[in-house]
């Protein structure tokens, strides 16, 4: 006896990916903002991991075989966008810089999402007066100036300078307790509403313990909206660490290249006329907060199957417009009042 159902075939693992399942499901401005970001945030990543590559020089280089570079030189074929008043070639000082963010970023929005899940499960799956106590400082964190509480935390942890590692680790950290009530509120949530559903009840039925059920059936399903977060505090933790630098809390300068420190150094520039030492920090700002952004906008907007559908339905109206039998893709109001043109 023969089974008259085929199963459906399955998808390729490259079609299962998930940039890849939105970047198929996305048309019109949708796919051209996942494009776009896709395409700034793969320059970001790609400059970072070859900047020992692609930059001429080193970050803190101020001279070579044919002597000192000099100070606020314009761009030039031996500096392509010229000098700092400290003498670092401005294009090598860029690149280097999205290694420091790249690495800023990782950490932070790692450490955030540990710290934000398993404080979240817990409060969510428990309740009680823990519950109440991690949401009110939660809360209490959430609600104080995210800026000035990275300050804080910079100043704690390293003194407001450090080294290259220290100084990215002392950066990430105090991003990551601005970050942490974030991730918090949204697994909360997430298990208060998944720990009611009758699967979970089943698992306790059958006797299986509150570990295995949180990381087995709760976890699983209360962390699908982290890609979308995770992208869109990627960009916040680059603004948190550009605003930190330009305060001059950041990494020191022969440390590594950071681009908030970059802008502060270019203040006084900027009033003489000198804009090279300026403008290419801002727009490598700009362009990888932009990247990261358009990226998390639009697998934001792709989740969502009503805003996915928008286009497809319309489409799907004209259609039905185009093959009505009704001249003019309209209904005869007689057929609706059911007289159908009869006595």
């Amino acid at each position: 006896m023969t089974s008259t159902t085929q199963r459906a075939p399955r998808r390729r693992l490259v079609d299962r990916l998930p940039v890849v399942k939105q970047l198929r499901q996305s048309v019109g401005i949708q796919r051209f903002m996942l494009v776009a970001g896709l395409v700034l945030t793969a320059v970001f990543v790609l400059s970072a991991f070859l900047a020992p590559l692609i930059a001429p020089y080193g970050f803190s280089q101020i001279s070579d075989e044919d002597g000192t570079f000099g100070t606020q030189q314009p761009p030039s074929a031996a500096h392509l966008l010229g000098t700092t008043v400290s003498g670092f070639d401005v294009f090598s000082r860029v690149v280097w810089g999205a290694q420091t963010a790249l690495g800023v970023v990782v950490i932070a929005v790692a450490l955030s999402i540990v710290a934000g899940v398993i404080l979240g499960l817990v409060s969510g799956y428990f309740g009680g007066w823990l519950d109440r106590v991690l949401v009110v400082v939660c809360d209490a964190i959430y609600a104080f100036p995210s800026l000035l509480l990275a300050i804080v935390m910079s100043i704690v942890i390293s003194g407001g300078q450090s080294s290259l590692w220290g100084g990215i680790f002392a950066a990430a950290i105090s991003i990551t307790v601005v970050f942490i009530p974030q991730y918090f509120r949204v697994i909360r949530a997430e298990t208060v509403r998944i720990k009611s559903e009758a699967f979970v009840e089943s698992a306790r039925v059958i006797g299986a313990s509150h570990t295995r059920i949180m990381t087995r059936h709760v976890l699983r399903n209360a962390t699908r909206t982290l890609p979308l977060i995770f992208t869109l505090n990627a960009s916040e933790a680059i603004l948190t660490l550009a605003g930190l630098g330009f305060l001059g809390f950041g990494i020191e300068p022969t440390a590594a290249a950071e681009w908030g420190f970059d802008l502060n150094r270019a203040i006084a520039d900027v009033s003489s006329g000198i804009w090279w030492t300026a403008v290419p920090p801002g727009i490598a700002i700009v362009l990888t907060v932009l990247g990261v952004t358009l990226v998390g906008e639009s697998l934001n907007d792709l989740s969502d199957p009503r805003l996915r559908g928008r286009r497809s339905v319309k489409a799907d109206d004209g259609a039905v417009a185009e093959t009505s039998v009704v001249p003019g893709g309209s209904i005869d109001p007689s057929i609706i009042d059911g007289t159908d043109g009869r006595p």
